[in-house]
């Protein structure tokens, strides 16, 4: 059960803050921004970006007394850093399996642009058997029927200013600081609860949420696994909006980009995407993949699945699960290549593979804008290993391989065609 302690209605909240939370934290100076960051400033600001890994303690929080809360899925407001020189609130759903045994694995949820905290999305993971906490992190509450959309925060934290558009403010007031510090305290509240074993929490967050989880997981090393939905990152040579706000901001390219930090992200991650994306192209999302420290960095690509703020798919909890029964993903890539016009990938998987599908296109320019088609691929179970294989069709300009258990699909290395 969650705690019993509770608020009025927001309206009526009074709002109580600490400091404690920052204590671990450098404070950047206002004057950094006064023209262009020099190189040791940018020094500077990396180091505060990365001192938010040590937001360990978790934090204060109460819970929002409503009518659709349950026992054990709860509506809160815990203390988050402060902003422009004033204490915030965070507001989120948290819950907890109704029924289990001992302590129980758990997740960090980050949604997306627009988005906002989902109780629907913590009782996904909850009926998985994971606690959960889902974060409001652009400074409001929830979705409010009433409202017919979110409901204003009076303490939250800053909206995103699009892009990084609010690059020149100091860092500390930045709305990227702020969603990272947010679901790196979130995860500390997660990993306090006496329900959960504080050595299997993870995080899985859409679009934005994927920008962030990919971010935080180069800072805070403490995840049992990673799920990066859309997002990556290298946004700044992406050919579309992304590239075009990014193309020339110095601050993202040196303090924020997630592939900076990208090595020290150790944990199994699950890159989770779709070739029609229009915001995250395929060569940014393996890049990432591929340049992240863990031995278990998973590419799964799902033709056709939209875009969104997803709250359910079997990859996630098939993924997660075995991370935590086992301490590896149920399925790893060992080796691909393209040569001759043709495409072998081989996988090691405990579950049996029972068949292949090659996705080309034959387009250029944003992934995104190009059009994929399937085509027949084979796979044979050969010496403990599943060899899948495909013959490309001429004038292809990108491919993988997807392998399937079930409603499971996991895709092979991405391969871009010069």
């Amino acid at each position: 059960m969650l705690p019993s302690d509770v608020l009025p209605p927001p309206h009526q909240i009074i709002m109580r803050h600490s400091l404690s939370t920052l204590a671990v934290l450098c404070i950047a100076s206002p004057a950094l921004f006064a023209a262009a960051p020099t190189a040791p400033n940018l020094n500077v600001l990396r180091a505060e970006v990365e001192a938010l890994g040590k937001l360990t303690k978790a934090p204060k929080y109460e819970v929002v007394v409503r009518g659709d809360a349950t026992a054990n899925l709860k509506p809160i407001l815990f203390e988050g850093l402060e902003y422009q020189g004033k204490p915030t609130k965070v507001f989120a759903w948290l819950g907890v399996p109704e029924k289990s045994e001992g302590k129980v694995p758990a997740v960090v949820l980050v949604h997306g642009g627009g988005g906002a905290a989902s109780k629907r999305w913590v009782k996904n993971w909850n009926d998985q058997g994971y606690a959960a906490i889902s974060l409001s992190l652009e400074g409001q509450m929830d979705y409010d029927p009433a409202l017919k959309g979110y409901g204003k925060n009076p303490n939250g934290g800053p909206a995103r200013p699009g892009i990084f558009g609010d690059s020149a403010a100091p860092i500390k007031d930045q709305w990227m600081y702020h969603a990272v510090a947010d679901a790196t305290l979130g995860a500390a509240l997660l990993r306090s609860l006496p329900e959960v074993n504080p050595a299997k929490v993870g995080i899985c967050g859409c679009s934005w949420g994927g920008i962030i989880t990919a971010t935080v997981i180069g800072i805070d090393p403490r995840y049992a696994f990673a799920i990066p939905v859309y997002g990556c990152g290298g946004l700044d040579v992406i050919p579309n909006h992304y590239g075009r706000a990014l193309g020339g901001n110095e601050l993202y390219q040196k303090v924020w980009d997630a592939n900076l930090r990208m090595n020290r992200a150790r944990m199994p991650i699950l890159w989770h995407s779709w070739p029609q994306d229009a915001h995250f192209s395929m060569e940014a999302v393996n890049k990432s993949r591929k340049m992240a420290g863990s031995k278990e960095s998973i590419l799964c690509l799902i033709p056709g699945m939209g875009h969104g703020n997803l709250e359910h798919r079997p990859e996630w909890f098939a993924f997660a699960d075995s991370v935590i029964k086992d301490g590896m993903s149920w399925i790893r890539e060992k080796s691909s290549k393209l040569e001759g016009g043709k495409v072998q990938a081989t996988f090691d998987s405990k579950k049996p593979l029972e068949s292949a599908v090659l996705v080309s296109t034959t387009g250029t320019g944003h992934t995104g804008t190009r059009t994929w088609v399937e085509t027949p691929a084979t796979v044979t179970h050969n010496g403990g290993l599943w060899v899948a294989n495909a013959t490309v069709p001429t004038g292809t300009t990108a491919c993988f391989i997807n392998v399937k258990n079930g409603v499971l699909n996991v895709s092979s290395d991405y391969f871009e065609i010069k």
